[in-house]
């Protein structure tokens, strides 16, 4: 994940254009519904185009009723960013640190990939609407964002001392690779050319490359 301001990296700038702190809820729950729901309209509309009535609507709820389970359309925002926040860091932490470098990072690779796909309406949310969030929550998700950078640049870091990659700058190297990755959410499609894996294999092999190592 990348932040700044304006957003390097995690949060690109483009619209999903496709056809309040955390309260997290049982899966299959009213409000999981609504959060559901929230993440569809968001990734296609943006957040301050969507009305709490939008989202009431989308639920067929009376926006009074909504109320009951939401304080309000930023808590929805930051829990949204912040599940997506979840899946990213989870599936990083799940990949052993003791693989070699180019295995690891092509592990990574995969499991953004993975992420992205499985949570695309979240994953848009995630890139393109943060920066809706007020300041203290933007800060909350750039210190998890900065945890996520930590996996990519400390395995291109482990890299190089390996004498596996050939690069200058560690830092500016995990963030081109987050800034390759990153934009996938907004042209991928499951049913397109590509499967997953073969997307993930062709990733991997420019990145290794551009890195100074032989693809696998």
């Amino acid at each position: 994940m990348t932040l700044s301001s304006p957003p390097p990296i995690l949060f690109a700038r483009v619209a999903n254009n496709r056809p309040f702190e955390e309260r997290r809820p049982e899966r299959g729950s009213r409000r999981d519904e609504i959060l559901n729901a929230a993440g569809r309209l968001f990734s296609r509309r943006g957040f301050h185009a969507t009305s709490m009535r939008d989202l009431a609507r989308a639920v067929n709820l009376q926006g009074g009723s909504l109320y009951a389970h939401i304080a309000s359309k930023e808590e929805v925002l930051f829990e949204l960013v912040n599940r997506a926040a979840d899946e990213f860091l989870n599936a990083a932490r799940a990949i052993p640190e003791n693989l070699p470098a180019k295995e690891r990072l092509t592990s990574l690779v995969r499991s953004h990939l993975q992420v992205i796909v499985r949570e695309l309406d979240n994953a848009t949310v995630f890139f393109h609407e943060w920066k809706f969030l007020r300041p203290e929550l933007q800060e909350r998700i750039k210190a998890r964002r900065d945890e996520y950078e930590s996996h990519f640049r400390q395995t291109i870091e482990a890299g190089v001392k390996q004498g596996e990659f050939q690069v200058e700058d560690v830092r500016l190297s995990a963030l081109f690779v987050l800034s390759a990755l990153n934009w996938t959410y907004h042209w991928y499609r499951p049913e397109g050319k590509l499967s997953l894996e073969e997307l993930a294999q062709a990733y991997s092999s420019l990145i290794l490359r551009t890195l100074g190592a032989k693809a696998p």
